[in-house]
């Protein structure tokens, strides 16, 4: 338990810096958000609980794959931002992203990359 409650601990503090750092600078804030932390955070939790390293390899492999489609929110979101709003833009790029997924995972799947379980 003491464990699980570290790796929430410092999962969390990442994030509440990488927010308190974006209020202080945009960009700086976007950097570190766009470094794969929590990835890199993960795969390091899965090698010190003992996964296998074909669980580990696969978690980055998939996780490129994901990654890609999710790329046109960051161009939809403030694009639609100063149309319709906060929430609605949110709702919007949420709905291109699950689209992009969608599209990714059809294309992907002839080419023998298998995203859906």
């Amino acid at each position: 338990m003491g464990w699980l409650i570290t790796k929430y601990l410092i999962t969390a503090a990442i994030v509440v810096l990488v927010s308190e750092v974006a209020r202080r600078s945009d960009r700086l804030g976007a950097l570190i958000a766009a470094l794969p932390l929590v990835t890199v955070l993960t795969l390091v939790w899965l090698h010190i609980e003992g996964q296998p390293q074909q669980r580990v390899g696969n978690h980055a492999w998939y996780t490129f794959w994901y990654v890609l489609p999710t790329l046109p929110m960051f161009l939809a979101f403030p694009t639609l931002l100063g149309r319709v709003g906060f929430w609605f833009a949110l709702a919007g790029s949420a709905a291109i992203t699950l689209l992009c997924f969608a599209g990714a995972a059809a294309i992907l799947r002839r080419h023998g990359v298998e995203l859906w379980p």
